[in-house]
């Protein structure tokens, strides 16, 4: 299927064509929770908008962990309800976009005066599994210390007494907040970022829409709505302030932060999820050219727009690992980049960060706003159906319009279809075979097919029109202009972190392709020169920022 024309280089006809229609439903927030609640709003035939302030994905939902997992550790908690729901998400996320939710065993080692015993481990997976509903070839096994040793060489032998092996699954959290948002496109629904909300509309006490401005032309105009969703993460109670309808649940904001380092300074052969000697549970994760580790747990009440990896942040993390790993020297030198985000999570009295529920909770005002607040990347698309159930109960009992049931477990999100992840490794194998004679490796591969899907085709195509340049400048012109048309970036920001994941998987890349990159978007934006030493300047902060932690 031809991607939908989903592009800022016309956006004076998207907002014209904003302004004049009166939606259903305004979502507001364009991370992974106002996304799916798009897509599900949209597919069920009500005409649904997104407004994001600023990038989609460029809050907690292109910093999380980046796994589309079961959330074992809260059968410590004994939430067996958000074991099961997520668990069984697992699969149905991968079912939907199998290129860009990928299979991962992930090993659970088990250590002398550790977390978890061996009785304890083999219980606790099999319930995850009878919950989850995981298929058996998935199904967790009990290996003893030489087969985990085999697994993964790196673990402490001293003290490793074997492991559990049970399978999880990885993802590009940001790509799949935008393909979910570019999916819903396929059934009307309108998306725009850089646009702030300054107020609500009101129409006998009720909220009929929202007063915004255009950060990218600073206009203002009002957008006219039957309902009106808050899915704002860590925002959410801002907007409620502005709602004048902070009652109820409050958020209670935590910090996670993860480190990047080149595979070679921690070569491990596959994911481990370990504990720490404060009790805390963390993973390790090896992805292409890199492994990254994380995550730390801590409170945050500072600004919410300015999130960074502290120097505690990193010391804490690397003397975890290495830890772990005795063979392992990990130094601050030897991190490549890092990302820090923040959990939207419902405040308990009295509970630590790493105890606090991650379950969803919706509250409603008396003028009719909506808001979700908690939750987790994996139950991203239950959040969205409960959320919308309620949109659409309102929308029968007060416009008499039936809508039909959720069916987002059907729809395949853009990138694919596929029959199954056979197919994608398949497809990987015979873009390797087009593409090596012109230097690219199967990392290069894999990171298109994971990115793109089987949009890499349209990106192909693009690549070809390039006579200037080596094979690697060409391809990521191609991948920019990708973007540009059909992914709506408005920045080379946009492009470097959320899009591609350059600045966390890639570091390197982006300095060698950054000059490249903004005499394109100079080109094809026609921006000033100033513009482009504001972004050079911009994206060489970013950089110092998450790779130089002081």
């Amino acid at each position: 299927m031809k991607p939908h024309l989903f592009s800022n280089l016309h956006r004076d006809e998207t907002v014209k064509n904003i302004k004049n229609t009166h939606f259903d439903l305004i979502v507001i927030g364009g991370g992974i929770t106002g996304a799916g609640i798009l897509l599900d709003a949209a597919s069920r035939g009500l005409k649904t908008l997104l407004v994001e302030k600023e990038d989609f994905a460029s809050g907690t939902s292109s910093k999380s962990t980046k796994l589309i997992h079961g959330g074992l550790r809260y059968l410590k908690q004994f939430d067996f309800w958000l074991v099961k729901e997520v668990g069984t998400e697992r699969a149905i996320v991968h079912k939907l976009a199998p290129h860009l939710v990928i299979p991962e065993k992930m090993l659970l080692p088990l250590i002398e005066n550790g977390v978890y015993g061996k009785w304890l481990t083999s219980i606790g997976l099999k319930i995850y599994d009878l919950l989850a509903q995981v298929n058996d070839e998935d199904q967790r096994k009990m290996v003893d210390k030489n087969e985990a040793l085999a697994l993964e060489p790196l673990l402490p032998e001293d003290i490793l007494k074997g492991a559990g092996f049970y399978a999880e699954y990885r993802t590009d959290d940001a790509r799949l907040t935008l393909e979910n948002i570019k999916t819903a496109l396929q059934f009307g629904a309108k998306a725009i970022n850089y646009t702030e909300v300054k107020n609500f509309a009101y129409q006998n006490d009720q909220i009929n829409g929202l007063e915004v401005s255009d950060l990218v032309t600073q206009n203002n105009y009002t957008i006219s709505a039957k309902y009106v969703v808050n899915a704002t993460g860590p925002w959410v109670d801002e907007l409620r302030l502005l709602n004048k309808s902070v009652k109820g649940g409050n958020l209670h904001l935590t910090k996670g932060v993860h480190l990047v380092f080149p595979h070679h300074k921690l070569p491990i052969k596959q994911s481990v999820y370990f504990d720490v000697p404060d009790g805390r549970m963390i993973f390790a994760i090896p992805r292409g050219k890199i492994t990254y580790a994380g995550t730390t747990d801590t409170n945050y009440t500072l600004d919410k727009n300015e999130v960074y990896t502290t120097l505690p942040d990193a010391l804490y993390l690397i003397e975890a690992v290495n830890n772990m790993f005795p063979e392992i020297n990990l130094t601050l030198d030897d991190i490549e980049s890092s990302w820090a985000g923040l959990r939207p999570l419902i405040h308990e009295e009295g509970k630590s960060p790493s105890e606090l529920s991650r379950k969803d909770e919706i509250f409603i005002s008396a003028s009719g706003l909506i808001s979700i607040a908690g939750g987790k990347l994996t139950g991203y698309r239950k959040m969205a159906e409960r959320t919308v159930d309620i949109v659409s109960k309102r929308m029968e009992e007060n416009f008499s319009i039936k809508t039909s049931k959720c069916t987002t477990d059907k729809i395949a999100l853009t990138g694919g279809l596929w029959k199954n992840y056979e197919e994608v490794k398949h497809y990987k194998k015979l873009l390797h075979d087009h593409l090596k004679t012109e230097g690219f490796s199967t990392f290069d591969v894999a990171y298109l097919t994971h990115t793109y899907g089987k949009q890499t085709e349209e990106i192909l195509k693009l690549y070809r029109n390039f006579s200037e340049g080596n094979p690697q400048e060409k391809m990521i012109k191609a991948e920019f202009h990708f973007t540009a048309q059909h992914e709506l970036i408005q920045t080379p920001i946009d492009f470097f972190v959320r899009r591609t994941g350059r600045l966390y998987f890639d570091i390197e890349s982006v300095k060698t392709h950054l000059s490249l990159i903004l005499n394109e978007y100079q080109k094809l934006f026609k921006v000033n020169d100033s513009e482009i030493t504001f972004y050079n300047k911009k994206m060489l902060e970013l950089i110092e920022k998450h790779s130089k932690i002081t």
